[in-house]
């Protein structure tokens, strides 16, 4: 008797953890995410588009005062997700590295950008837009 527990356990715990693997790969990041920020104590917004393009991840990202911009380099790892996107700021083009942890339909984590000689980092967050039932 002790030996068929023995096994129900020992089966168990390997199937909680395979269930637990399987849960990390099944990070949905398809969506409209919308985000904020803050830089120089000011209150920033954008909102990134990620689509399937086939079984690849394509994306956009837009501003209050710029339109979308195809995002670079997006990767899904792990339920990290990195990417770059080209922010214009009157006649400058800033190029942003994100690395984005995404949580059910919540992401954080960090952009970076070199502007001026020296690279500055922030937080940023956003939730998932609801689809329209």
């Amino acid at each position: 008797m002790k030996a068929i527990l023995k096994a129900i356990v020992s089966v168990a715990l390997v199937l909680g953890v395979g269930g637990l693997a399987r849960a990390a790969d099944k990070v949905e990041p398809v969506g409209k995410w919308k985000c904020e920020y803050e830089i120089g104590d000011q209150k920033r917004a954008s909102t990134l588009i990620i689509k399937k393009d086939g079984d690849k991840l394509a994306g956009t990202m837009s501003w209050p005062n710029q339109k979308e911009t195809s995002v670079k380099n997006l990767k899904l790892k792990d339920g990290t997700l990195t990417f770059t996107a080209v922010r214009k700021l009157q006649d400058n083009e800033i190029t942003v590295e994100y690395t984005l942890t995404i949580d059910g339909d919540k992401l954080k984590g960090k952009g970076a950008a070199e502007f001026g000689g020296q690279k500055q980092d922030f937080d940023i967050s956003g939730k998932r837009e609801k689809k329209d039932k």
